[in-house]
This record gives C-alpha cells, structure tokens and sequence, in this order.
C-alpha cells in the first residue's frame, strides 16, 4: 500500500496545521512609507488528518500581512470558514451547493469587501481581520459561480467576472459597477465546456479562452476535467457593452491550455494582443499530475508553461501566434493600472524546467526591449505570486514595488520580501512567524485607494 503523501501535501506545499496571529514583526531593511495596507494571499490548506484527492480541493487559508508607516505590525492566518471545511460535499441531489466551496484560490477587494474565490462556487465574504462572514451573492442577484479571476477596470472602477460550466449554459457573463451592484448578466453563446480559469479585459473588448481542457467525466481526482485532442482550442472576442454578447467571435488557435492571462490590449493598428503562460498536452500532463498525485508526474505543479502571444486581427480574422519566451513561469502579474491597455512591463514566478534544471525567481520581462531580468531568491526558497504596488508620485509604469512571500525549506521559515520593481533590488524583509504554505494569488489592498484624492 502507497503511504506517500502527494506533492501539494509536502515540501513548500505542507499544509500549516493552526491559525496564528503575530504582532510587532521583525523587518530587516527599510519599508517605504507609503506601503500602508495589507497584502493578503491565498492558499490550499486542508485541515491535518485531510488528504484531498487534488491539490486545488484543499481548504482555503488566507494569510495576512499588515504594514504601516514603515512597520510590519501583524501577520494572521485564518482559513474561510465555508461548508465544505466541515466536509459538506460540492455535489448534492439537488445539484451544486455553491457554497461549498474551497475559497482557496485568489482573494481580492471590491467596493469595500474581501471576497476569497474559487471559481466553482459563489465568493466567500471576510472581515478586515480575515474572519469569515460568509457566501456573498451581490444581494441575490448573483446565481452562478464566480471566477477567482476578476478584472477590475482601472478606469470605471467595474469589476468584470464570469461563470464557466462543464454544463450549458458553458459561459455567463457578469458586471458589477464601482459600488459592488451587478448591473449585468449575460449567457455567451457559441461556449463549450472547455475549462475557462481566467479571461481578460481591454478598454474595447472581453476575451476569452478556450483550450484543449475540457469537461471529463472519466476523470476521478474530484475536479472532472481532463486534456482533449478533439476539443477546440480557441479565443472569443466579445465587445464590451450590454449588447457585446450578441456579436461574440471565435477564431481557432494551436492546441494548448491556459490558466492566467498576463494582459491583453488593442494595439495601434487596432489588433487585440494577449499574452500569458501556456502548456502544451506534455505540459498538462505532467502539471495535472502532480496536482492529483499520480504517477508520470514533474517535480514542479507547473512543467513546460512558457508565455506565448496572440495578436488577433479582427478585421482580417486571422490570428498570429508564437511563443516569446522559454523560460518556464506561471502566476503572471503586472501594474494594475496598466490592465487592458498597452504595458511595457511583466513579472512572473520561474519554475525549474520539467527535468528539474533550473531555480526559483522572479522574473521582469520589458515587452519593448524584449529583455528579462530574474531574482534569484536561494536554494530551497520558493517565491509566491509578486504583487505590483505603486510608488508614491510615481511617474513611470514600474516605479514601484513587487511584494511576495517566500518559502524557505532549509530555515523552515517564511519572509514577505519587498523589492524594487525597476532594478528587482531587495529593499526589506519581513519575518514572518512561521513558514508560509506556498500558495496561489492575492492583492494588496491599501488603506488609501490609489486613485483617491
């Protein structure tokens, strides 16, 4: 009999078996000043004695870090107190429960609440202390599950998300305005049950992708989806505005799978470019099982992602592609303002190659010059997701920060480490008090919003 515990349950991935709360924590370094807020980040954390049958049905656990006027005054972690903690199944007779869900894949705020996400189920409301609140529906009006990838536009302050079904309807459509009211709703025809994790948004257009991952229900890991060769790999183009879906298009594209965009935008020639990681049929084998367990996996939960780009001319239907990049990364972020609209800069998490040549960085990419500059942050250390903060006054689009929260095996520890997004210099250390399960997104939320006056 195989005792093993699975990856997602050993090394960076073991689980943290209670709920903490620090003060006063040690900083090393200098905090700027205006990082006044706090970074919260999720993670897969099933309670001890629980062995999920995948990695993403692990509870979720929120960790958080709250930094004032060049202090770190706490750290906490909490896990979302949602049914399925208890053991309340997802499938019922009467359907989905969508409140039971992991809440353990992003968490992000909007028109004032913490939402935790996980996209096949409703949001999960928290406290400004990461106490669970509970389901959030937008006062009822929301009937599906909700994407872990929203985009908030930059610009209105919209929050745009989705709902993907292995079911019909495959694709439903959401928008909630700047005061969290969902003003919109709208099925998107011509979907398929391809697996639709993230999308985005450019000032003219929601896009969205469809790869060669697609409803299976032979697969019986707990999340019924597996790769297709007769599946069509493809990418919608749908207009923004409340008429936008009834002129949807779908233009073919190589076989392939995406899980996070990096962002997309309409060029000057009126072209729409998306760009993100993406793996190839190998690339999802080995990456899917690891996440499950299973045999022939890689050494890494992501193997052969590399970020390629679409440039889609609508007017002429056609569509270029290519791979930009050989480097494998995943968990690409970018200054938000910036999201929808033409960016120069890129940041991402690098991950040893599927024979496990390589280390562990972070990674700026500069789309103009094409150069990529990494931060290579140890042996044995894991960083988790960079999130892009702004620097006071700042004038030019990487003036700013990357906040992340590492992994150390060897110390047993974890740190939030802030650098220089322009050089990815170190500026300060945040010891946290104790190693961090490595996890998958989150945000910065200031005390101030940085468009307030």
């Amino acid at each position: 009999m195989n005792t093993a515990k699975p990856p997602y349950l050993t090394g960076h991935f073991t689980p943290i078996a209670e709920e903490v709360t620090a003060t006063g924590l040690t900083v090393e370094g200098t905090l700027p000043p205006e990082l006044t807020g706090r970074l919260l980040r999720n993670s897969h954390n099933p309670k001890p004695g629980i062995t999920p049958t995948h990695w993403f049905k692990g509870s979720g656990m929120v960790h958080g870090i709250r930094l004032r006027d060049g202090r770190a005054e706490w750290y906490r972690n909490r896990w979302v107190h949602t049914p399925a903690l208890d053991g309340a199944p997802y499938m019922t007779e009467n359907g989905p429960d969508l409140t039971a869900s992991a809440a353990g894949t992003h968490i992000i705020e909007h028109a004032g609440r913490l939402l935790a996400l996980c996209e096949a189920n409703l949001p999960f409301e928290l406290d400004s202390e990461l106490g669970t609140v509970g389901a959030y529906d937008f006062d009822g009006k929301l009937r599906t599950a909700m994407t872990a990838h929203p985009k908030e536009d930059p610009v209105t302050g919209e929050l745009h998300f989705f709902a993907s079904s292995p079911f019909p309807p495959y694709l439903t459509y959401h928008v909630a305005d700047a005061t969290g009211t969902l003003v919109h709703t709208a099925e998107v025809p011509g979907a398929t049950a391809s697996l639709k994790h993230d999308f985005a948004l450019t000032r003219r257009h929601v896009v969205f992708i469809e790869g060669n991952v697609t409803f299976d229900p032979a697969e019986h890991s707990g999340i019924p989806y597996g790769w297709s060769d007769e599946q069509p790999s493809r990418i919608g183009v749908m207009p923004r505005g409340t008429d936008g879906h009834h002129h949807v298009r779908w233009y073919s594209i190589e076989p392939g799978n995406m899980l996070h965009v990096s962002n997309a935008y309409e060029d000057g020639q009126g072209r729409i470019v998306l760009e993100g990681p993406t793996v190839d049929r190998e690339g999802f084998r080995l990456s899917w099982n690891w996440w499950t367990g299973a045999p022939g996996r890689g050494s890494e939960p992501v193997s052969r992602s590399y970020t390629r780009r679409w440039t889609i001319d609508v007017s002429a239907g056609t569509v270029d592609e290519r791979i930009i990049d050989d480097l494998p990364v995943e968990f690409p972020t970018l200054n938000e303002d910036y999201l929808g609209t033409e960016n120069r800069y890129q940041y991402a998490v690098a991950f040893p190659d599927e024979n496990g040549l390589g280390g562990y960085g972070l990674v700026k990419y500069d789309r103009t010059t094409g150069a990529r500059r990494i931060h290579q942050v140890g042996d044995a250390r894991l960083p988790g997701e960079a999130v892009y903060v702004p620097a006071a006054g700042a004038a030019n689009e990487d003036d700013g920060y990357l906040l992340t929260v590492v992994s150390d095996l060897k110390q047993d520890a974890s740190q939030l480490l802030v650098l220089d997004a322009t050089g990815l210099d170190r500026i300060a250390t945040v010891h946290l008090p104790h190693r961090v399960t490595a996890g998958l997104h989150g945000s910065w939320i200031p005390d101030t919003p940085p468009h307030a006056s």
